[in-house]
């Protein structure tokens, strides 16, 4: 899957501890763009019909027994057929050593070359799951993400209503901030959205009138954290009193974002009210209805069991 979105392919070889068998002379700017691989059986065989080069390429036991089926000058024609389309990146899995043919033409036509240790099913799940996460849809998000009894909270809302106050309040009270100001908000599956921090302001705050704090160093580790699923969304805005709330809560509401529908309230601000006790609240509840309890229901139904029972 391309997205547009990119990653380093030396950030993707170190963190699966690759060992470089051959790097290219631009492998500290190549970039990998798409999340799907190819293990090249059938380009092995000579079969390119349907071929893209840009994924990474992965050889296990199943390839290389058939290479060291073939003589030498048909490997070398593999190989030489299967990197002058300029692949990405070629990892061969079990520990296995690169034949010599296919060393040959990684340094003939400058393809990257590495090997692990993993076996070939093993490697394929965890390198598919982190160059998911790395190309994930994305978009920016101007908000606060905090962590709330376990439930990722992105609050939005406009400019000086709040937020970064009650998050910091919500601090106070032992819970985690992810993100202030600005949020990146990655889809990492059909149902999931993630949202972290941009590095530059990770775990920073601004509060007008005081300036920037470093929430880690303020309030120590445990204050912080580096991503959450996002489980809901709440938009603060002012207290209008022409305005008609939901005061029930039986109907959920939702927001979409980047194609995935995430539970949606929104909180009137005035001064009295406590932001961050009413976000509590709206996370235990919140949870509670992922498992399965709505107490707005469960009131209603017992409205109506009380009518129909006085009926008689």
């Amino acid at each position: 899957m391309n997205t547009g979105n990119s990653v380093k392919l030396k950030t993707i070889v170190e963190e699966h501890k690759l060992e470089i068998i051959h790097a290219s002379r631009d492998f500290e700017n190549a970039r990998v763009y798409t999340s799907d691989v190819n293990r090249p059986g059938l380009q092995l065989t000579g079969f390119y019909d349907y071929f893209d080069p840009q994924r990474v390429q992965i050889i296990g036991k199943v390839e290389n027994t058939y290479l060291e089926s073939l003589t030498s000058d048909q490997r070398r024609e593999s190989f030489e057929n299967l990197m002058s389309r300029k692949i990405s990146a070629l990892v061969i899995c079990h520990g296995v050593d690169p034949l010599p043919e296919c060393m040959e033409m990684a340094e003939k036509y400058d393809i990257n070359l590495f090997k692990t240790d993993l076996d070939t099913s093993e490697f394929l799940a965890q390198l598919i799951g982190t160059l998911r996460l790395h190309l994930a849809p994305r978009e920016t998000w101007h908000g606060v993400l905090v962590e709330v009894h376990g439930e990722g909270v992105l609050l939005i809302g406009e400019s000086g209503i709040g937020k970064s106050e009650t998050a910091l309040e919500l601090v106070k009270r032992g819970h985690r901030l992810i993100a202030d100001d600005a949020v990146e908000i990655k889809r990492t599956s059909r149902t999931t959205l993630v949202g972290e921090a941009p590095e530059m302001i990770r775990y920073y705050m601004e509060l007008r009138g005081i300036g920037l704090i470093d929430i880690r160093h303020l309030y120590g580790v445990g204050a912080v954290k580096p991503s959450v699923r996002i489980d809901m969304v709440v938009n603060l805005e002012l207290w209008d009193e022409e305005k008609s709330y939901d005061r029930l809560g039986i109907e959920t509401e939702y927001i979409e974002i980047l194609g995935v529908k995430v539970p949606y309230m929104t909180i009137p601000v005035r001064p009295g009210r406590n932001l961050a006790v009413i976000l509590e609240v709206a996370a235990m509840n919140n949870r509670q209805k992922k498992m399965g309890y709505n107490a707005a229901l469960e009131l209603t139904m017992r409205h109506d069991k009380a009518i129909n029972e006085n009926d008689f």
